[in-house]
């Protein structure tokens, strides 16, 4: 049986990333050893969107009120792109301190139990 997901995040300054979700995010974690740290996740959700390619994967963390959000991080000086009005949510990005970017969202769709 399926219990859980683990989604890696690759970047090249991997250390200043984990940092970020430790302390801007405050997922907890666990250090598996020499300081590699296990992030808790938040529920999740999985959709499956058509595209020409497969292995094509993304990574969206949702809140419930993406304008506070990016003003929480923004206090944090970390730096979002544009919020974005789509049918499904307001949608934006965050700027990982490794130079990768995650999307952020509010979702403003019938969200699954789990």
């Amino acid at each position: 049986m399926i219990n859980g997901m683990h989604v890696i995040i690759y970047s090249r300054d991997a250390e200043s990333d984990r940092a970020f979700i430790r302390e801007v995010l405050r997922f907890p974690s666990v250090d598996v050893g020499g300081g590699w740290l296990i992030f808790a996740a938040p529920p999740s959700e999985v959709a499956c969107h058509p595209a020409a390619d497969n292995n094509r994967h993304e990574l969206y963390l949702m809140c419930d009120n993406v304008e506070k959000e990016v003003e929480r991080l923004k206090q944090s000086r970390i730096t979002c792109g544009p919020i974005s009005r789509e049918q499904w949510g307001l949608h934006t990005t965050i700027e990982l301190p490794g130079g990768g970017r995650l999307g952020l969202y509010e979702p403003r769709h019938p969200r699954p139990l789990g």
